[in-house]
C-alpha cells in the first residue's frame, strides 16, 4: 500500500506565502534600482544629446570636417566605455544582490513561521478543546482572551455553541428521567394490581372487574403520556406540512371534544371565535388548541370559568385562554412550559394531566415561527396568548360557524 502524502500544515503554507511575496517584493526592488541606476551610473552631464550628435553626423563637411569626425569617435568610443563600466558595475553587484536575497529569504521564512504560529495560536487551543469536550465534558470552554478579532469571534462563537449544547444535553436529560419516572407510575399501578389480585386464593368478579378498572385508568395515562411526547417530538422536528387552517375552527373542536369534561367540573365557557386563519401543520395546530383548552379545564376549580378569544390582526393570528384556579407566582409561570412540570397539587387536573400540555404547546408554536406568553390572573388562574403569522384563509372550512362571537354558560 503505497503511503498517503501529507499535505503540508497551514502554517507551513503561510510562512511559505509570506516568504515568497518578501523575496519577490525585494527583488522588484532590486530590480528598479538597478535600472535606475544603470542609467544614471557613469553618466555625462556635459555630453552633447543625441540629436545634437546626429546633427554633427549628418552636417555637411567643410573645412574643419577632420575634426568633426575626430569628436564624434571620441564620444562613441567613451559611450562605449561607459557602458562596459556599467555592466561590470552591474555583474559584479549581482552575487551580492543573489546572497542578500538569499538571506532575506531565510531570515523572512523564520520570521513568517515565528508569525504565523503566534497568528494560528487560537486554532491550536480551539483544536485542542474541541477534543477534550464531550458528552460529559461539555462544562469546559475556549476562553480564549486578547483582541476582538475574527479568530476570538470564532472562539466565542464555539464557546456559545457548546453552552447551547450543554443546556440541550440537561434539559435531554431532565427530560428523559421525567418520562421515566411519570411512566412507571401507571406500569407500577398495573402490576401491583395484577400481583395482589392473583396472590388472592379466591377472588369474586367484582375484585376482577376493580381490578380491569384500575389497569385501564393506568393503561389510558401511559397512553395519553405516550401520545403526549410523540407530540412533543414532531413538533421539535419542524414543521413539515403548510396548509391552511384556522384556529378559530380548531378551537371550537377542542371545546366541543372537552364538552363533557367542562359540564362535569361545572365550568362557564365563554367564547369569542373570530376567524385566524394560518398555515401550518393542521394536525399540530389542532393540539395546540386542544392543549390550552384542556388546560384551562383541568387546572380550573369547580364552578369556575373559562374564557376563549380567537382573531387575527397585524399580520398575526391570535388565541386567547383563560381560566379561573389557584394563585399563581409569576416566577413559577415560565416553569409550567417545562415537560412534567405541574404547581399545586389540589387542582382539578386529576389523572388525566400527563404534564406535558404547555410544553407541547411551546414547541409546536416555536415550530410555527410564533410565540406564546402566560400571565397569572389577579383573581387566580392563567391567560395565555399565543400569535402566529397569519395566513391565507382555507377555502373550504368551518369558518361560517365562527364568524360572530358566541356565549355559552353553564
Amino acid at each position: 500500500m503505497k503511503p498517503r502524502w501529507k499535505h503540508p500544515s497551514i502554517r507551513l503554507r503561510l510562512a511559505l506565502v509570506y516568504a515568497v511575496v518578501l523575496v519577490a517584493t525585494c527583488a522588484a526592488l532590486l530590480a528598479l534600482n538597478y535600472a535606475l541606476l544603470y542609467q544614471s551610473l557613469y553618466s555625462d552631464i556635459d555630453a552633447p544629446t543625441l540629436a545634437e550628435m546626429e546633427a554633427i553626423a549628418s552636417a555637411p563637411p567643410e573645412g574643419d570636417a577632420w575634426l568633426t569626425g575626430e569628436k564624434l569617435r571620441a564620444y562613441q568610443t567613451k559611450q562605449a566605455e561607459i557602458a562596459r563600466l556599467r555592466d561590470d558595475m552591474l555583474l559584479s553587484t549581482a552575487g551580492t544582490s543573489a546572497i542578500a536575497l538569499a538571506i532575506t529569504a531565510m531570515v523572512g521564512l523564520g520570521v513568517s513561521w515565528v508569525v504565523a504560529g503566534r497568528m494560528l495560536r487560537p486554532l491550536r487551543t480551539l483544536t485542542a478543546a474541541t477534543r477534550r469536550i464531550s458528552q460529559d465534558r461539555l462544562h469546559e470552554r475556549i476562553a480564549l482572551s486578547g483582541p476582538r478579532d475574527e479568530l476570538k469571534e470564532l472562539a466565542d462563537t464555539f464557546d456559545q455553541m457548546v453552552t447551547r449544547l450543554e443546556a440541550s444535553f440537561k434539559s435531554q436529560r431532565r427530560f428523559i428521567a421525567d418520562a421515566a419516572h411519570e411512566l412507571r407510575t401507571p406500569l407500577s399501578i398495573v402490576r401491583t394490581g395484577a400481583e395482589v389480585q392473583l396472590a388472592k386464593r379466591h377472588s369474586t368478579s367484582e375484585q376482577w372487574e376493580a381490578t380491569a378498572h384500575r389497569v385501564l385508568v393506568a393503561t389510558g395515562r401511559a397512553e395519553r403520556m405516550l401520545d403526549g411526547l410523540l407530540a412533543l417530538a414532531r413538533s421539535d422536528s419542524g414543521v413539515i406540512v403548510r396548509e391552511p387552517h384556522d384556529l378559530a375552527v380548531a378551537a371550537a373542536g377542542a371545546l366541543s371534544e372537552a364538552d363533557g369534561e367542562a359540564e362535569r367540573a361545572g365550568l362557564t365557557i365563554t367564547t369569542d371565535l373570530r376567524p385566524a386563519p394560518v398555515n401550518g401543520d393542521p394536525v399540530l395546530l389542532d393540539r395546540l388548541v386542544s392543549n390550552l383548552v384542556d388546560n384551562a379545564i383541568r387546572h380550573n376549580q369547580p364552578g369556575g370559568w373559562v374564557e376563549v378569544v380567537t382573531g387575527h390582526g397585524g399580520g398575526e393570528a391570535v388565541v386567547t385562554v383563560r381560566n379561573s384556579g389557584d394563585r399563581i407566582s409569576p416566577t413559577e409561570v415560565d416553569r409550567l412550559f417545562e415537560p412534567f412540570q405541574r404547581l399545586a397539587s389540589d387542582r382539578t387536573a386529576g389523572s388525566r394531566s400527563t404534564g406535558l400540555g404547555l410544553a407541547i404547546v411551546r414547541s409546536i408554536v416555536h415550530a410555527h415561527g410564533g410565540t406564546v406568553t402566560a400571565a397569572p390572573n389577579t383573581g387566580g388562574g392563567l391567560t395565555v396568548t399565543l400569535k402566529l403569522p397569519a395566513g391565507h384563509a382555507p377555502q373550504a372550512s368551518d369558518s361560517s360557524q365562527t364568524d360572530s362571537p358566541g356565549v355559552r354558560y353553564r
